[in-house]
């Protein structure tokens, strides 16, 4: 039951994205339910890969390239999923940085209010 909810603050997180980012488009509910589901699994299971194959560059610009790799992999999400666009690799970066802040957010949100 968690990780459905989580699922679907998710995909509203995506949705909230996509309203304050030019760039990048969603096409409806459905579209954002796939695209958060691709971008759990993504962020699960290559993330880790790319950060240990990228340590040297991470460690060199003091974290900041674990931007580029979060941009890169919302654009690649976007470019394989139909109904959830990503325009360019900035509007991809900026994207990742909304939709954590976003998800974050509401998560915590429900956190509070499941615990009342």
């Amino acid at each position: 039951m968690k990780l459905l909810l989580i699922w679907i603050l998710n995909a509203l997180a995506l949705i909230a994205v996509a309203n304050y980012v030019p760039g990048i488009h969603v096409d409806g509910f459905a579209a954002a339910l796939m695209a958060a589901f691709l971008l759990g699994l993504v962020n699960t299971l290559i993330r880790p890969v790319l950060l240990l194959l990228t340590l040297p560059v991470t460690l060199l610009t003091l974290g900041l390239f674990i931007f580029v790799i979060n941009g890169l992999l919302f654009w690649l999400v976007g470019s394989v999923l139909r109904g959830f666009l990503v325009d360019s690799f900035w509007h991809g970066v900026l994207g990742a940085l909304l939709y954590s802040v976003f998800s974050w957010a509401l998560s915590a949100a429900a956190a509070q209010l499941m615990r009342k």
